[in-house]
């Protein structure tokens, strides 16, 4: 029998598997990386631009993959920094009208994807419930991963 833990564990394991498929085989559309897919939506959110440092925190990666990706998206001419901004973590990483296009892109698929593979099975309010509950998870799993596991 499967424990509540493992069948967690793989139910979130593949569902993320999937999604990174999804961006890779949407992207590969478009000349990109599959990893592109999640900094172009970020970035798309917030307009003004956002620090690499800030990118890490928002993204949940590190700041190596971070910088990686950041510049191959620099190389493609999706994103820039200010032109006298050294590279680093404190200059703000903004879309270019490239990257804009692409995000937009990113953004349809994304509507697709979830309609495609949620739009029959629930309704819009136990959508919300969902995202409620897995934002909850995901803080709630945070301060286990940072705290470490309670003790009776």
């Amino acid at each position: 029998m499967i424990s509540r833990f493992e069948q967690f564990s793989y139910v979130i394991s593949g569902i993320n598997r999937q999604i990174q498929k999804i961006e890779r085989a949407e992207m590969i559309k478009r000349g990109f990386k599959g990893a592109f897919a999640q900094y172009l939506a970020t970035l798309h959110r917030y307009e003004e631009g956002l620090t690499a440092s800030e990118l890490c925190e928002i993204c949940d990666k590190d700041k190596a993959a971070v910088s990686r990706i950041i510049a191959e998206m620099e190389e493609k001419e999706l994103v820039e920094r200010p032109k006298k901004s050294v590279r680093g973590y404190r200059s703000k990483i903004t879309l270019t009208e490239k990257g804009k296009e692409t995000a937009d892109f990113v953004a349809e698929k994304a509507k697709l994807a979830v309609s495609a593979v949620s739009g029959e099975v629930m309704t819009e309010q136990q959508r919300e419930e969902l995202y409620l509950i897995l934002d909850t998870l995901y803080k709630n799993l945070q301060k286990v991963g940072k705290e470490g596991i309670p003790q009776d």
